[in-house]
């Protein structure tokens, strides 16, 4: 199958020079989004026969490019094919929302070549089987997604954001160069075949665990790597950000897993304690960002952050479980863990969707200018509300059965030998708690400002539902966000062949229990039915329907908003997202972001307004990146005149450094 895979990648290359022939006509944006909607339709089917093993077909190949002693190595395995599920079913949607949203792009030139190429650079990482070709294709991932970032290039706050994303992606690749170097040894055996084979000693792994914590963790947005996250997503066109925090972020999951579990061999028990840690505090502070901002998709990027967390704090319990040869806990562990790497998938893309279908209809993301929109855009503001609700971690929807599922893996934490572990998964649990208590409100607050309420400006009152292509994928991953909620048995049998060939082990099946219910551990200790609650929540909905509108006044009555027994009319007086978000800024924000709120109170008889200003430092930025820039600029100035020497000077340099080398040979052991 990874020959018609391959195929399928050839054919999204392919597309980059139609587009530049199409040039910037309606063609164009037909013909890339609509053919890239096939090709990743096509993808997702190869994948899910890999994963499922419905074809004999040989699942690895060579072709004679790369390193011309190793070539470059291609394979699908059960990993590989579960997140090629998940890459390509996020291009799909992302293609379909495009086919009407890109009719809206003021630069289609500089959006649609790229675009596709994009995609079959992700597929290519999935897919590479050796550590030359896994790089070349995570660098041309970092490279053709530098492109979309910059896309709309004439604001420049889009520039800064594209020049971190460049350099943070460097230093990623970096990492995961080094950390792939390690590994391949002396002998430079790069096919991942020969890595597996290799035992490294217990100091190499530990620095290649490192290595690979940063490398992959940069790419994901864990903190502090994650200062381009916040800046980029929101600076690329609506359906590239959500590839960029839907899917993107999923490949570099993709790079910690093919690693830590799969390369690196058995894990000592310590390796958790630094993932969980990681995980956990990314998941509380990504959080909290999100709630301190008023751009949409700045808030929608900072959740991916939180949400990346998450999932990093499964698969470190998942690595403390498999560490002490527990292969069921373990399996439980990274079953939530990938389960939300799905979900995620699905919601984000959903919510960034929504979100630019706001910003076409707006042409703001502030939510301070929005408000009313419910009204105006009612089929956007319904699958919006969907994406909250399941990011929430609310039932019945997908996100609430993979965090579920995380803290039944926690609760399992106490059979743990570890003192260390029984002291920090507790910690890092209640992380976790806090973090989905946040969460909740941060996209009550976004919902609500954005959608509920009145407007709160010219564009949003005069705001128009969006077309029929974005809807359509809007509605597709609302009902899989549905789907994987109701029925989750479905997918955690899916996630069998992926578990089973991390940690030895999987979850017992769940499409056999009664009723539809998942049972993770055993009944007498936990279990969850979807679909029952579900049918709950309607038949309470509809009894209570039935009891306001026939047993109490059936009347409809609307009129206009009042406050004290007069009428209101200014929108002016509505709560405001920097109001709702203060209690929680009060109690976090002076410690995180030494908040400071400045009251300008004119004296008595004059009539200029009273002003509150909020002032917010990410002190992440500027204890860590600042320095570093500063340093890097005092370097560049003291470093400058070398380019004023003389050619005698030059000689002198190049004599020098000759000696020191010689030096650095004669002494080398």
């Amino acid at each position: 199958m990874v020959v018609y895979a391959l195929y399928s990648v050839a054919a999204l290359l392919a597309l980059a020079p139609i587009a530049i022939l199409l040039g910037a006509s309606a063609r164009a944006t037909v013909a890339v989004y609509g053919l890239s909607l096939v090709v990743t339709l096509i993808l997702v089917i190869i994948a899910l026969l890999s994963l499922f093993g419905y074809t004999t077909a040989s699942s690895s190949v060579t072709l004679p490019l790369g390193l011309p002693w190793l070539g470059a190595h291609f394979r699908i395995d059960a990993v590989a094919a579960f997140f090629l599920v998940v890459v390509n079913l996020g291009g799909a949607a992302a293609s379909l929302f495009a086919l009407g949203y890109g009719r809206h792009e003021h630069s289609p030139q500089r959006v649609l070549p790229f675009y596709p190429v994009y995609l079959a650079a992700m597929n290519l990482v999935l897919m590479a089987d050796d550590a030359f070709s896994f790089l070349v294709s995570w660098e041309f991932m970092s490279l053709t997604s530098w492109a979309l970032v910059i896309a709309h290039h004439q604001l420049r706050e889009n520039l800064r954001a594209g020049y971190i994303y460049l350099l943070m992606a460097s230093f990623g690749t970096l990492a995961l160069l080094l950390s792939f170097g390690l590994l391949a040894g002396p002998d430079g055996n790069y096919a991942f075949d020969a890595i597996r084979a290799s035992h490294p000693s217990t100091g190499l792994a530990a620095l290649v665990l490192i290595l690979t914590i940063v490398g992959a963790g940069s790419k994901a947005g864990l903190v502090p790597l994650h200062a381009w996250l916040p800046l980029a997503h929101p600076a690329a066109p609506s359906h590239v950000s959500a590839l960029m925090s839907g899917v993107m972020t999923k490949v570099a999951v993709y790079g910690f897993v093919r690693i830590v579990f799969d390369l690196l061999g058995t894990p000592a028990w310590w390796w958790s304690i630094v993932v969980l840690a990681v995980g956990g505090i990314t998941a509380v502070m990504g959080v909290l960002y999100a709630l301190m901002q008023r751009d949409l998709k700045r808030v929608l990027a900072y959740s991916t952050i939180e949400n990346i967390g998450i999932i990093f704090a499964a698969l470190g319990l998942a690595l403390a479980f498999k560490a002490y040869g527990m292969p069921l806990a373990a399996a439980l562990a990274l079953t939530s863990g990938l389960f939300h790497v799905f979900n995620h998938s699905l919601f984000k893309s959903l919510l960034f969707f929504g979100a630019g279908a706001v910003l076409n209809a707006t042409g703001t993301r502030d939510m301070e200018k929005l408000g009313g929109l419910i009204h105006r855009m009612p089929h956007t503001s319904f699958v919006f509300l969907v994406g909250c609700v399941a990011i929430s971690a609310l039932p019945p929807l997908n996100g609430f059965v993979s965090e579920w599922l995380t803290f039944q893996a926690i609760l399992l934490s106490p059979q743990l030998p570890s003192w260390g572990l029984k002291l920090m998964v507790p910690a890092v649990g209640a992380l976790l708690a806090l973090s989905a208590a946040l969460a909740a409100a941060c996209f009550v607050r976004a919902f609500g400002f954005t959608f509920l309420g009145r407007a709160r400006s010219t564009v949003a009152s005069g705001a128009k539902e969006t077309d029929g292509f974005s809807l359509a994928a809007m509605y597709f991953l609302a009902a899989a966000c549905l789907i994987a909620g109701i029925v989750p048995g479905l997918f955690i049998d899916a996630l069998a062949p992926v578990v089973q060939s991390l940690v030895g082990g999987r979850m017992p099946v769940q499409t056999g229990v009664e009723w539809m219910s998942i049972v993770p551990i055993a009944e007498s200790r936990s279990s969850y039915n979807g679909l029952l609650l579900m049918a709950f929540m309607i038949i309470s909905g509809m009894i209570a329907a039935f009891a306001i509108h026939r047993l109490a006044s059936d009347k409809l009555r609307r009129g206009p908003a009042w406050g004290c027994g007069y009428p209101d009319p200014s929108q002016a007086t509505q709560y405001t997202a920097d109001s709702f978000a203060q209690p929680i800024r009060r109690v976090f924000g002076t410690v995180v972001f030494r908040a400071r709120e400045i009251g300008d109170m004119p004296p008595p008889g004059s009539t200029a307004p009273a002003r509150l200003t909020v002032e917010l430092r990410d002190l992440i930025w500027d204890t860590l990146y600042a320095p570093i820039a500063l340093g890097v600029a005092f370097a560049a100035e003291r470093l400058n005149h070398l380019q004023f020497l003389t050619i005698r000077s030059y000689l002198s340099l190049v004599f020098a450094a000759l000696v020191f080398l010689l030096l650095v040979l004669a002494i080398w052991p």
